[in-house]
């Protein structure tokens, strides 16, 4: 630490301290502005919105193991500026072409740089260290967020629940304990605002914990050895990302997350395509079925060549891109966790004949979404990826559901450590020779790396609808679709694997879906991902009208618009298919029933046809959740629709221009 000490100080007597720019830039269109200071020797950073000071000088920099701190003890040198005005086209997602619009700047200090961009509906800056710092081992980040009201709520998820499977609270700061991000904060201000970070690459994970009422600081994952980053070839740090809107919906159409990722690095993405799926997985959670085979009790296995078949018929009649299938490979046997070395990702239980399965499946157009769960074993895994990745390319499949059920990563690190971090992205890098796309579950929470690697589709991160299916409190509750978008959603797509309509559950009956299907509906609307799952059995849907809009809505969008919401009581999101003109509305409310006016100004000229399906009046997620009302009518962007939304209940539409 010596040597770096001298370093910085010769390095700070080479360099000019007059400096031709002052440390401030402005976003855009002059609303948003971020400062930068080094008064008494410590780097500060504030932030003002409409000339009104929101974040007050607030601490930046770094503490090293033994000590040192970087960041304290120096001064701005230089200062450097930039702008940029350009566009992007996304491989998928909630928008195709994305704006980059923002002002920039590079402060230079004698042991640490800070980059920042300034865009008109938030912020991101990073560290950058310097070479002459060589190899550093952090301790902790020094990053506050020293907001100026004291009285702001936040919704977040304690950092106790793994996998980043708890519910969300809404407290004030004091009563936050640790906090993954995104956390999103309900200003008393009458502002919406949420802590991310972007491009998490060879980094620690950061989280939140508060020092006091107005004030939330960084908290870095650490490694077993307690450091949380050992920094040697990668010199930035992740994007500290600020967003700031004036209504919830702001923050979901943001895409600064997005633009400070870099671009892709996929040259051919031709592989890479949105769609749906179906599997053999709800049916395993009711315990209807096992993931193991037991050569004694083989009518109990789940994932059978015939079963499996059934399902590709079933997807490549209603136009369902892939099936999943869960519990085809050996290792489930046993206590697979403990014994994860078992699990071969090449070989298939007798029942289920691989090479048939993908020969059935190719004949049909369907592709296979292949089930890897190394339950974080990732050193067995990469033993294997090679030759399973392949195997899976040369069957003309180009989908793998991973899994990572396991505290620690190899037995040693968290999965948001920066080993953890490190192991699951090498993955994804795998993958992408093998032209292989990725839905990730108990991943590190996404942070917009889909920008730069798109074949990374989408992930869980968040309590999902498995836990309808045996959870020992009732399963999820009615209020938490309405906040996953404002805090999980913030962060990337949700594998969240909706689109039950048969609520029977003989084996749990504690535990149910508490939603109506209308819900269920509206869901492929409300919550993003370019995967979507129909998650019941073929036998649900056979019959039933409201599966005319599982079959009909896309998964991926021209653009998007959050027509209105409450965060945690309800929320209202329409989305333009991809290069099409259908619109599609999905509305969900928590447990109360809710009347919502909704006007479709979002809509383009002329009349539309809209497909309603609505709950039913006597609809209710506990006594009646199969209700369910089609309508048929004739709108413009001009009119205003009264929906009735029943308990946990939700509306899902779809527009059609009568000129097609």
């Amino acid at each position: 630490m010596r040597k770096i000490a001298i370093i910085g100080l010769a390095a700070a007597l080479a360099a000019s301290c007059a400096r031709s720019q002052e440390p401030v830039v402005t976003s855009p269109d002059g609303s948003l502005q971020l400062r930068i200071d080094d008064e008494d020797g410590v780097l500060r950073y504030s932030v003002s919105k409409d000339g009104e000071c929101i974040v007050l000088p607030s601490r930046l920099g770094f503490e090293l193991m033994g000590g040192n701190t970087l960041g304290d003890r120096t001064e701005i040198l230089s200062v450097e500026k930039e702008k940029t005005r350009t566009s992007w086209e996304t491989v998928w997602g909630e928008q195709r072409i994305i704006e980059d619009r923002h002002n920039g700047m590079t402060v230079h200090t004698a042991n640490l740089d800070i980059e920042v961009r300034v865009f008109d509906d938030g912020l991101g800056f990073r560290y950058i260290f310097p070479e002459h710092l060589g190899d550093i081992d952090i301790r902790e980040e020094l990053t506050e967020y020293r907001f100026a009201r004291g009285d702001h709520k936040a919704w977040w998820m304690p950092r106790s629940e793994p996998y980043y499977e708890a519910y969300a609270e809404h407290t004030g700061f004091a009563d936050i304990t640790e906090a993954y991000t995104p956390v999103t904060i309900t200003g008393a201000d009458g502002r919406f605002y949420s802590i991310h970070e972007a491009a998490l690459l060879d980094f620690a994970k950061v989280n939140l914990i508060p020092e006091d009422s107005g004030t939330l600081k960084t908290s870095l994952t650490k490694l077993s050895d307690g450091a949380a980053v050992h920094m040697t070839l990668t010199r930035t740090s992740p994007w500290r990302t600020l967003l700031v809107s004036d209504t919830a919906g702001g923050l979901i159409e943001s895409r600064v997350m997005l633009n400070l990722n870099e671009p892709c690095k996929i040259e051919d993405t031709s592989w890479i395509k949105p769609g749906k799926y179906i599997g053999i997985w709800w049916i395993l959670h009711k315990y209807l079925y096992t993931w193991y085979y037991d050569a004694e009790n083989p009518q109990e296995h789940g994932a059978t060549t015939e079963r499996t078949k059934r399902y590709i018929d079933f997807a490549a009649e209603n136009d369902i891109q892939g099936v999943l299938v869960e519990g085809w490979n050996v290792g489930w046997n046993g206590d697979w966790m403990r014994n994860s070395e078992n699990f071969s990702f090449t070989e298939a239980y007798p029942d289920y004949d691989f090479d048939e399965v993908m020969s059935y499946a190719r004949s049909k157009g369907v592709q296979m979404v292949i089930h890897n769960e190394t339950a974080a074993n990732t050193e067995h895994y990469f033993s294997q990826i090679d030759e399973a990745y392949a195997k899976y390319r040369d069957a003309g499949m180009h989908y793998v559901k991973t899994g990572n059920v396991n505290l620690l990563m190899d037995g040693k690190e968290e999965h948001d450590s920066q080993y953890g971090v490190n192991k699951l992205h090498e993955i994804v890098e795998k993958a992408a020779e093998y032209q292989i796309c990725i839905d990730e579950h108990e991943p590190c929470i996404p942070t917009g790396l889909c920008r730069t690697w798109p074949n990374l589709m989408t992930g869980e991160a968040i309590r999902g609808q498995e836990h309808d299916a045996w959870e020992r409190d009732g399963g999820n509750k009615p209020e938490h679709q309405t906040v996953c978008p404002f805090i999980r959603g913030l962060a990337g797509p949700m594998d969240y694997t909706f689109g039950t309509f048969d609520f029977s559950n003989p084996n749990s009956p504690f535990s149910r879906v508490r939603t109506t299907i209308a819900k269920q509906l509206a869901q492929y609307v409300v919550i993003y991902s370019p995967l979507q799952m129909a998650s019941d059995d073929p036998s649900a849907y056979e019959g039933v009208k409201a599966f005319d809009f599982i079959r009909d809505v896309p998964t991926d969008w021209e653009q998007t618009k959050v027509v209105d919401a409450v965060i945690g009581d309800y929320i209202i999101t329409a989305r333009q298919e991809r290069n099409g003109s259908d619109w599609y509305l999905g509305a969900i409310t928590d447990e109360n029933a809710r009347d919502l006016q909704v006007p479709l100004s979002f809509l383009g000229k002329g009349e539309w046809l809209a497909q309603v399906y609505a709950d039913a009046p006597d609809a209710s997620y506990e006594d009646n959740p199969t209700a369910v009302a089609y309508s048929e009518m004739e709108v413009t962007a001009a009119s205003t629709l009264d929906l009735h939304l029943a308990t946990s209940g939700g509306c899902a539409i779809r527009f059609i221009p009568k000129s097609r």
